[in-house]
């Protein structure tokens, strides 16, 4: 009988630890959900703490991982997060899901635009980061141990900042790997937003992936980015484009019940051009956020502060207006507006 007990026991154990998930410090088992944070340690700079959620589905699944607030006055992103954390049922849920509501905390708090105030730096453009990096690269690194190296998906969710008045769309990152290149497609099919972006110059080295959704895409793992959500708004149809994304990403992985649904006929952006201002200044837009525009079309005019026009900004080419400076603000090589160029032919 002891002989048959040393053999069950460390069995049993090991088959209870695997219905449990952890990251950072929540811990849910099978059936549950749990909350607790990744715990950035101070280094060069102050530590952070940033929020996570665990929903261990009733039943074995995929790995999804949701993340948000890189940007932390990206507002209608972060109200998605945390209105998926609200909404979903463990006990409805095939798999795992890791919710990470708002990963710049310092951005968010203190309303600062683009980056972490903390260093200056944007929090999706340093990863995977380094531990012995500054607060952005710390946080990096260890959202790369614990939620991209955990999870078998990922959807890294943004929108239109403050400064921002941008038109929902997501992005495609192909890679040449086959079965990678056709779930993640089909995963921003079933997301829904009908303007996808063709990311097909993100880096290629898993040391230098820079972004998070290309850091889960080069480690193998299909994933995208999506944004809605526009000038720091919380407009109730943005918010619920990035819900219902994710729950439609979810229905197709086979996480949770229901018909898949994918949009038709899809705006597939292959280029997106960037229009800066030659003269800093006060900006007035004349287009507006989705606005098809041709090349040379008059996108705005920067004056100076007595009302003589110093700088007109024309479009590059034609394509889509993917967003457009929403406040007066302009300084000398910022952003006007991201022309989308759209896909002709098959």
């Amino acid at each position: 009988m002891k002989l048959l007990l040393a053999v069950i026991l460390p069995a049993l154990a090991t088959a209870a630890a695997a219905q449990s998930f952890t990251v950072g410090t929540a811990r849910a088992e099978r059936g549950q959900a749990a909350t607790g944070a990744i715990e950035v340690p101070a280094g060069t700079d102050p530590g952070t703490s940033i929020p996570v959620v665990v929903v261990n589905g009733a039943r074995r699944g995929p790995v999804l991982a949701i993340v948000s607030g890189a940007h932390g006055t990206e507002y209608a992103s972060i109200i998605a997060v945390e209105r998926l954390i609200g909404r979903l049922d463990p006990a409805q849920v095939s798999g795992t899901v890791i919710l990470v509501p708002l990963v710049n905390r310092a951005s968010f708090d203190q309303k600062v635009v683009h980056v972490n105030p903390v260093d200056g730096k944007s929090m999706n453009r340093f990863y995977p980061g380094r531990i012995d990096g500054t607060q952005t690269e710390r946080a990096s690194y260890l959202i790369t141990r614990e939620v991209v190296a955990r999870c078998d998906h990922l959807i890294d969710l943004h929108g239109g900042d403050l400064d921002e008045s941008l038109r929902p769309y997501s992005y495609w990152t192909p890679t040449g790997r086959a079965e990678q290149d056709r779930v993640s497609r089909e995963m921003v099919l079933a997301f829904g937003l009908d303007h996808i972006i063709v990311s097909a110059d993100r880096p290629q080295d898993p040391a230098a992936s820079r972004y998070l959704e290309n850091t889960a895409t080069t480690r193998g793992k299909p994933s995208l980015t999506a944004e809605a959500g526009h000038a720091g708004t919380v407009e109730p149809e943005d918010v619920e484009a990035l819900v219902h994304g994710c729950l439609g990403v979810m229905r197709y992985l086979g996480m949770l019940a229901g018909p898949v649904e994918m949009v038709r006929n899809p705006v597939w952006i292959d280029r997106v051009l960037t229009v800066t201002s030659e003269e800093g200044g006060i900006f007035y837009p004349l287009v507006k956020r989705g606005a098809d525009v041709t090349e040379g079309m008059t996108l705005g005019y920067v004056t100076d502060f007595f009302g003589r026009k110093v700088f007109e900004a024309r479009s590059p080419a034609a394509g889509v207006v993917l967003y457009v400076c929403s406040v007066p603000s302009m300084t000398k090589g910022g952003t006007i507006a991201n022309v989308g160029v759209v896909r002709t032919g098959s």
